[in-house]
Order: structure tokens, then C-alpha cells, then sequence
């Protein structure tokens, strides 16, 4: 049976209760259940890794027996999985829910399948219910999902003819203050903000996400420093609100694993041609962000170095996303080829499943 308006209304309130969980390894989840009457018994979040799920957070607050005959309503599928909790599908059954309602399908390849747990006890379960609002919320812990690791943007600026600095080294700056504020808006959106050894020696850079004054934005990415030479003591990213994370490795997915298993979801990375190629040769790059200034510099300084391109047939071809005016610059938002058309695909069979299991 399709939600009712009670139950949208129950999703929505989930939504915002999920939010009060933290953002990290685990997702954020909002659960409330609901009586056959359509009043709110209980609800629940998931506070962090290792605490009750958010299912088990709000049958808690109720009395043995008092669940039974209700209805869950879940920002994302129940478990099917022991972890450091038990299923949640097993939970709700033990509680005598009837009716379980979900926005977004559990990707995870043992953690998913309690929509069918729940079915093959004849519980009725509605799926994909306010799943774009779902999956919104749970875009950045859904990625992470998707791709093993954190999701990887990977800027930087240059002038009309590729140049990311002068001959002298200087590069500050290529672009106007619009661009500069509009990359300062998305380091506050990051989890993480990465640069090389050779930019923290040549920029000093703060890696702090600011407004126009100078104030800090109240969200602040961790720095990490990617790279075998020792940062200084005086280096400014050693004043950063957040402690930096310092990897003497030239290992980018042992870097990236191990941002995962800290829960950063989201890297930005702006450490320089060398860093920036770096990932761009092992596959690492899910975004690029190259802002393009309408001047032009010449000599050997270029935005991007060796990339693993031999033949103009290897080429890394790229899908543009956008190109948007930033002041007097351009910025151009692309994504690998091969990983728009994997996105494309998935989107129409996560669309294929929902239709199918309404």
C-alpha cells in the first residue's frame, strides 16, 4: 500500500531527526514509529558507531508489546546484519511491527536485504518513499558506499593557457576574489582538505574555509598533508581549528582508506600540480574543479603534470557538468567520463527497483 500523508509526514519528521546523529562511518538514520491510529509512539537516531540503530533507539522508549501492530517509518532500510548491534530487521519483527516504511535501500552488500527480511515475514513493507529527500540526505555517506572510499573533488586554478604560476613560482593571484570565496564555500563543505609537501614549503597555506572578512565559516575541513618532507613547526595549517592529519606516504588509496575508517566522506584536495596529478594518474579524481582566469602567463609552470597520457587515445576524457561565470572567471565542473555514465545507469535501476517493489 502506498505511504500516506501520516507517513510522509512521519518521514519528513525522520529526516531532521537523523540529523541530530553525527556524519561519519555510520549513516545518519531517523526512525519513528507510528500506531495503527497514525500517533507518534516513539521515535529515535543513530548517535554514533557502536550505539543502538536508530530503529532499536526508538522501540527503547516502549513498553514490551507496545509496537506490535505499528508502523516503523525509516530514513533508510533496516539492517539485516549483526555489526556491533544486532539486525534491525530482526528487532522490529521481535517488536510485532506490521508495516515498515523506508525511503532509501541499504547499499551495503551485508548490511542490506532487511526489506526482504521483513517481506518474508509477512510484513508489509513499503520502499523509496520521499527516496530523493532520502537520498539527499544520506548523498556524502552514499558515495562513500558507492565508490569504497571517500568521495575525491580535485581543484585548481590556472590562467587561459593552462598555467597554474609564473616562471618565478608566484600564483597568488591567478584569479579574482569571487573564485577565491566560491572555494572557500566548498572547503566548508569538505570532510578534508589535502595538499603535498611542496605546497605547505612554497604557500604556507592556512587550509582554513573563510569568509570574505577573514571570519572562519563554523565548519572547518581536517588538513591533511600528503608527502615524506616534515611540515615545519611554524607552518599556519599547525594553527588550523582542526589537528591536521600528516601521511609521509605516497600511497593516495592507503591516505584515502584511512580517511574512510575516520569517517571524511568528502576530500578536497588543492595541493598543487604534483598532488593534483597524482590522483588524476591513479583514477582518484570523482570531480574536477578547474577555475580558468582570462589571462595568460606562458612558461612551463602548468596547472596539471604528467597524468599517465602517452597517446592522445589515452586521454582522460572527462563529462562537463557545468561552466559557470565566477566574476571575471570561469569555472568548469567535469567528471570522469566512465564514472557519469556508471551514475547515469545506477540512477535508473535504483528507479527500476523502487517502481518494482511498490
Amino acid at each position: 500500500m502506498p505511504a500516506t500523508a501520516v507517513e510522509r509526514d512521519a518521514m519528513h519528521r525522520a529526516f531532521a531527526l537523523a540529523l541530530n546523529g553525527p556524519r561519519g562511518l555510520n549513516p545518519q538514520v531517523g526512525a519513528i514509529i507510528l500506531s495503527p491510529d497514525g500517533e507518534v509512539l516513539a521515535f529515535g537516531w543513530h548517535r554514533g558507531a557502536g550505539t543502538p540503530h536508530a530503529e532499536i533507539d526508538a522501540l527503547s522508549d516502549l513498553a514490551p508489546g507496545a509496537a506490535r501492530g505499528a508502523t516503523a517509518v525509516v530514513t533508510l532500510e533496516p539492517c539485516n546484519h549483526t555489526g556491533r548491534t544486532g539486525p534491525c530487521a530482526e528487532a522490529l519483527l521481535a517488536a510485532g511491527v506490521s508495516r515498515v516504511v523506508y525511503a532509501v535501500s541499504d547499499p551495503g552488500a551485508h548490511s542490506s536485504g532487511g526489506g526482504a527480511r521483513l517481506r518474508a515475514a509477512d510484513v508489509e513493507v513499503e520502499p523509496g518513499v520521499l527516496a530523493d529527500e532520502g537520498a539527499q540526505l544520506l548523498e556524502s555517506w552514499l558515495t562513500v558506499q558507492r565508490l569504497g572510499r571517500p568521495h575525491v573533488t580535485v581543484k585548481w586554478a590556472q590562467s587561459l593557457d593552462g598555467r597554474a604560476a609564473a616562471s618565478d613560482g608566484t600564483s597568488q593571484w591567478i584569479t579574482g576574489p569571487a573564485a577565491r570565496a566560491d572555494v572557500h564555500r566548498r572547503r566548508a563543505e569538505a570532510d578534508a582538505i589535502a595538499v603535498g609537501t611542496g605546497t605547505v614549503r612554497s604557500d604556507d597555506p592556512a587550509l582554513t574555509a573563510r569568509a570574505a572578512d577573514g571570519s572562519l565559516f563554523g565548519h572547518q575541513p581536517t588538513p591533511v598533508v600528503i608527502g615524506a618532507t616534515p611540515t615545519p613547526d611554524a607552518a599556519a595549517l599547525r594553527r588550523h581549528p582542526r589537528d591536521p592529519l600528516f601521511y609521509p606516504s605516497h600511497d593516495l588509496f592507503a591516505v584515502l582508506e584511512d580517511l574512510r575508517t575516520r569517517g571524511v566522506h568528502r576530500v578536497f584536495v588543492e595541493g598543487g600540480p604534483t598532488l593534483a596529478s597524482a590522483f588524476v594518474a591513479a583514477d582518484l579524481a570523482d570531480e574536477v574543479l578547474a577555475y580558468i582566469a582570462p589571462v595568460l602567463i606562458g612558461g612551463a609552470r602548468l596547472a596539471l603534470t604528467d597524468v599517465g597520457v602517452g597517446t592522445i587515445a589515452h586521454a582522460r576524457r572527462l563529462a562537463v557538468a557545468s561552466i559557470t561565470a565566477v566574476g571575471d572567471d570561469l569555472l568548469v565542473v567535469a567528471h570522469p567520463l566512465r564514472q557519469a555514465e556508471g551514475l547515469h545507469r545506477r540512477v535508473r535501476q535504483s528507479q527500476e527497483l523502487n517502481q518494482g517493489a511498490s
